[in-house]
């Protein structure tokens, strides 16, 4: 990891670069950039935008914080920017719903209920509104430590812990109901 960044800082062969990074967290963004937009198209479509901006912008990493902080906070920022955006407000997305595995007949009952129950609290966290969804998504999914997904998000450490009481509260709420 470490490399990585003195590679980022010393790099002339930026397409190389550009490879190891999206390998090393395509993913990772793809899932975070479907946790602000809940369509795996336009997710992905998203996400190439951030790698391209990325690929632009490496000469402007300067190693005061990790690679991966910082290719996150350009991710954050660009959902934050298409979800404001003229045409995200105007165009209607049709014929794209978050997708739901079917399980097989073979399948045991508890495994079917489990699912169910994931299928749940992933509807549930998906409705969240987007304050609350990216700190549940932060801490939870990627485990990110409260200091890191406050510079993440831009916010206090207080402020994280608020937003992740309140997404709790309002996940209880909506799965009791």
């Amino acid at each position: 990891m470490e490399e990585l960044t003195a590679e980022v800082i010393e790099t002339e062969d930026k397409e190389a670069l550009i490879d190891e990074i999206m390998t090393r967290y395509g993913q990772e963004i793809l899932q975070l950039v479907y946790s602000y937009v809940k369509n795996k198209g336009l997710a992905e479509d998203l996400t190439q935008d951030i790698f391209i901006k990325c690929y632009k912008s490496l000469h402007t990493y300067s190693g005061k914080s990790k690679l991966r902080t910082w290719l996150w906070r350009i991710a954050i920022n660009h959902c934050k920017d298409y979800l404001k955006s003229w045409y995200n407000r105007n165009v209607v997305m049709t014929n794209e719903e978050p997708a739901n595995s079917q399980t097989k007949k073979e399948m045991v009952e508890q495994v079917v209920i489990q699912k169910e129950e994931d299928d749940e609290l992933i509807g549930a966290i998906l409705m969240l509104p987007i304050k609350y969804r990216e700190v549940i998504y932060l801490f939870y999914y990627e485990e990110l430590p409260i200091k890191e997904i406050a510079v993440l998000t831009d916010t206090g450490d207080n402020t994280v812990k608020t937003r992740l009481k309140r997404a709790k509260e309002l996940l209880k709420e909506r799965l009791e109901a």
